[in-house]
């Protein structure tokens, strides 16, 4: 049983490796990093199952101890406790909404699958796993690269037009490749991680005389850096860049014997693939680029001038350039870490949190109105949303990896030293090892340079937790187990684990289709087919309790109730407007400090005044509004509503010092929301307007 149990969890560990990158699907909500997290939960409720039944059946519990036991138990235990004090526990446990990935839920998933393969799998597994992730790159690669010359698989999919015209104006497949991950950066990093798997096996036994097996590596590593720079990413170029330099240094120390001609070889293919490629693609980063344009052929010419495109289109849309904005957030997520120090503002919050402390100088970028809902660096989102605590845990767990990485390397080295005299099999072992840990370190290295501009998706935390769990595995430290022997009943023990995992599965697929409920609603809401709308998220509801849906259903019931009032339906645009409040109560009651859910509330009175010409409601927007502000002061579009809002009850009082109040409370919103960004053009139309209005 033990044999079966051992070939089941080595396929779902294979399906981890290859699938998760691939996974995304058109009619969810989010097309990419929801249907990953949510196999990734398939699969780490499976393995736990099997590594359960595994325990029953053999009636003693068994896990691998490791070097990262303290502190991954330090980090698991300060999520725990910034979900705890979060102003957004359901957001923290599960994810913010859109990114779903670095919940506390997504953290225990993946800290479950790193125990499960450190107790479970050798050394060959290892390397099996590893070629699956190399496998799963190709498609990957190759599934991106006919978007880059205007004919993206995807829109050929799923809506049947072998071209580019499915993505949105967010998504350019033609200047900066995605393919399956989703974001030109996101791709960037999981391909250079393959990039070092890649370069293992391209300089595994450097005597090897397998011609075949050697251009089949030199062909994977010329496709995996070209697919690199399609996606110009520059924090991926910069990440590639500082492991390759390390790699070299690493081999010069510790393989100076196994180089010799043939190593030097292979670095020198290597050294040739990059540069040729780098000199016919380009950077994409016109600074660099100036250094490399040479006279090219009519074929290349096409090339040549989608590059110029690329390198004028932030000069033509007076685009912000992305690191000045970072800086800006940076700065935001430094002062919202300060705001809560100890444990944060609750784990995954910062979509909501970031308002708290979001700089003025954020309404200058071209981004000004975007939300952000990650800091744009790892390191700074555990500040912000975990406080010192979470990022000190989570600095110990990263500085843990990295010591013992390269105190391993350093063993391997000593030990290849004093076996000299051996004989060549075994010291070719010891050599593969030391090489193998070199790029599985650099590998984890490129994840935390990436994150430093960026911050960490489902794929690459795979990567993250998991490559660890390889090095713990490598180790060959077999010995070291926490054991003991359970007293069960195993039949009672198997039922509760079945009903347990059903229980699991059952509620990760209605969450996926409740999902799926929330994605067809948005497209009717977009189309003011609000009653559609508002039956698809109360369809939604019934499979997953979600704020998101609650608020969602709010405004649209609410637009309901306007349309409904046109009717002259009167209770039945009161009872709308009751259930519109209910459920905008119902989502504010589980995320208080939510300034989106604040906005909705001001957004349904306007509505609601509207259908009843209730001024009364107005009012209620306006204290929305207020909350609003208390919790967002830097957000110019606030002061824009509450000019409105005051404007309108400006008309409605018919009191002489109520109309002056109005209108010096109308006029005061406008003057802060030009102070906070005085190249609002709505907002000096409106500024305009309601100036001539006051006859001022």
């Amino acid at each position: 049983m033990d044999l079966l149990i051992n070939r089941l969890l080595k396929i779902f560990y294979i399906a981890l490796f290859f699938f998760t990158p691939l996974m995304m699907y058109p009619f969810t909500s989010e097309l990419f990093e929801f249907n990953k997290i949510i196999f990734i939960y398939l699969i780490t409720i499976l393995v736990v199952f099997l590594w359960l039944l595994k325990i029953i059946l053999n009636k003693k519990f068994e896990v691998k101890r490791s070097f990262l036991d303290y502190p991954i138990i330090l980090f698991y235990v300060s999520q725990v406790l910034s979900t705890i004090f979060s102003i957004d526990i359901h957001t923290s446990l599960f994810g913010y909404y859109g990114r779903f990935n670095g919940g506390l839920a997504s953290i225990s998933a993946y800290i479950l699958l790193f125990y499960a393969f450190i107790s479970n799998f050798n050394k060959k597994d290892v390397l099996k796993f590893l070629k699956v992730s190399l496998i799963s790159s190709v498609i990957v690669i190759l599934w991106g690269l006919p978007g880059k010359f205007g004919f993206d698989l995807s829109c050929l999919l799923f809506v049947k037009e072998f071209n580019n015209s499915c993505w949105t104006d967010q998504f350019h497949p033609e200047l900066r490749m995605f393919s399956t991950l989703g974001q030109p950066n996101w791709l960037g990093a999981y391909l250079i991680v393959n990039f070092f798997i890649g370069l293992f096996f391209y300089f595994k036994n450097l005597e090897s005389k397998n011609a075949k097996y050697e251009i089949l590596n030199i062909v994977y590593l010329l496709l995996n850096f070209a697919a690199l720079l399609f996606t110009r990413s520059r924090s991926s170029y910069f990440a590639f860049g500082v492991g390759l330099l390390i790699f070299i240094v690493i081999g010069l120390v510790n393989f100076k014997e196994s180089l010799k001609k043939i190593g030097l070889k292979k670095i020198g293919t290597l050294f040739v693939i990059v540069i040729v490629l780098i000199v016919i693609f380009k950077t994409g980063i016109p600074k660099v680029d100036k250094f490399l344009e040479f006279p090219v052929s009519s074929r290349l010419a096409g090339n040549k001038a989608a590059l110029k495109q690329e390198n004028n289109q932030t000069e033509k849309l007076n685009i912000t350039e992305s690191l000045d904005i970072r800086k800006i957030v940076w700065k935001g997520a430094i002062n919202l870490g300060l705001k809560y120090p100890i444990f944060g503002s609750g784990v995954e919050t910062f979509a909501y949190a970031y308002y708290f402390t979001r700089p003025a100088e954020h309404n200058l970028t071209s981004e000004w109105d975007y939300l952000y809902n990650k800091a744009h660096n790892e390191y700074l989102n555990y500040f912000a949303t975990t406080g010192f605590v979470g990022l000190g845990a989570y600095l110990i767990m990263i500085g843990t990896v990295c010591f013992v990485m390269l105190n391993l390397l350093q063993h391997l080295k000593n030990k290849s030293q004093i076996l000299k005299r051996v004989q060549d099999d075994e010291k070719n072992e010891i050599i593969n090892n030391q090489l193998l840990i070199t790029c599985l370190f650099l590998a984890y290295l490129t994840i935390l340079i990436t994150n430093f501009f960026g911050f960490s998706v489902t794929t690459i935390n795979i990567f993250f937790y998991l490559i660890p769990a390889f090095v713990i595995t490598l180790s060959n430290e077999d010995n070291k187990f926490l054991s003991f022997d359970l007293k069960i009943h195993k039949k009672i023990s198997i039922f509760f684990a079945i009903l347990a995992t059903i229980y699991l599965l059952l509620a990760t697929f209605l969450y996926w289709f409740g999902d799926l409920k929330y994605a067809e609603s948005n497209k009717y809401s977009q189309a003011d087919d609000y009653k559609t709308a508002s039956s698809l998220l109360l369809q939604a509801l019934q499979f997953r309790q979600e704020h998101v849906y609650q608020d969602k259903l709010s405004y649209n019931i609410a637009n309901l109730a306007y349309y409904y009032s046109n009717s002259k339906d009167i209770k039945q645009t009161a009872e709308l407007i009751k259930l519109s409040k209910d459920y905008n109560a119902r989502a504010l009651l589980t995320s208080p400090k939510n300034v989106l859910y604040w906005k909705t509330k001001a957004k349904d009175s306007y509505l609601y005044y509207g259908a009843t010409l209730k001024p009364n409601y107005i009012k209620e927007g306006i204290e929305a509004l207020k909350q609003v502000g208390q919790l967002s002061p830097t957000d110019p579009r606030n002061y824009y509503s509450l000019a409105i809002y005051y404007s309108i009850l400006y008309d409605e009082a018919s009191d002489k010092k109520e109309k002056e109040s109005y209108k010096n409370l109308s006029i005061q919103s406008l003057d802060k929301m030009i102070e906070l960004k005085p190249d609002y053009t709505e907002g000096l139309a409106l500024q305009k307007q309601l100036l001539e209005k006051y006859q001022k």
